[in-house]
């Protein structure tokens, strides 16, 4: 992401949900997966991020996680450490880097979580796939109609083809019914 800081508005930033999106949960590693999936059922979060004293994520755990290593390995969800489950060392964008760079990386690596930190590393935010398809809409919407209008212009002379020949039926049905 190396010319991020040169593209204001397409920066994770700049996005107007970013200002609003709710603190991320997040835990020190000595935590047990109990309590830290307590936490999670209760604000209705599908992760948590584990950070270390000075809050910079070290790593994360998710849903799937507390499924594919804690409960799928019959492991006791009271006396395993949030450290035993985590995903270590997690992708971690900065609140300066290009949203469309994050929306390719996370759809090419397959992972559905992106925590955002500020430029001292510290978390401030957590983007998930679901923010960027929301994100993206008005675009995808745009970019639909664009192609639907070339598609059309080009083709219209088979268009007017297909519709004079649809007509055409149409009216035969009537007549025909009408006798």
């Amino acid at each position: 992401m190396a010319d991020s800081d040169t593209r204001p508005g397409h920066r994770l930033m700049d996005r107007p949900e970013y200002k609003s999106k709710p603190r991320p949960l997040t835990r020190g590693p000595d935590v047990t997966v109990y309590d830290a999936v307590r936490a999670m059922s209760d604000k209705n979060y599908g992760s948590v991020m584990i950070v270390d004293a000075d809050d910079k994520v070290i790593g994360v755990v998710t849903e799937r996680d507390v499924m594919n290593k804690l409960v799928a390995q019959g492991l006791d969800s009271r006396t395993t450490k949030l450290s035993d489950i985590m995903t270590a060392e997690p992708r971690l964008a900065r609140e300066t880097d290009d949203l469309i760079d994050w929306m390719r990386i996370m759809s090419n690596e397959r992972f559905r979580r992106l925590p955002v930190v500020d430029s001292e590393g510290r978390i401030k935010a957590v983007f998930t796939q679901g923010d960027f398809v929301s994100y993206n809409w008005p675009d995808l919407v745009y970019q639909a109609r664009a192609m639907a209008t070339a598609t059309v212009t080009r083709n219209w002379p088979y268009f007017l083809i297909g519709g004079g020949i649809a007509l055409y039926s149409i009216i035969m049905v009537i007549v025909v019914s009408m006798l």
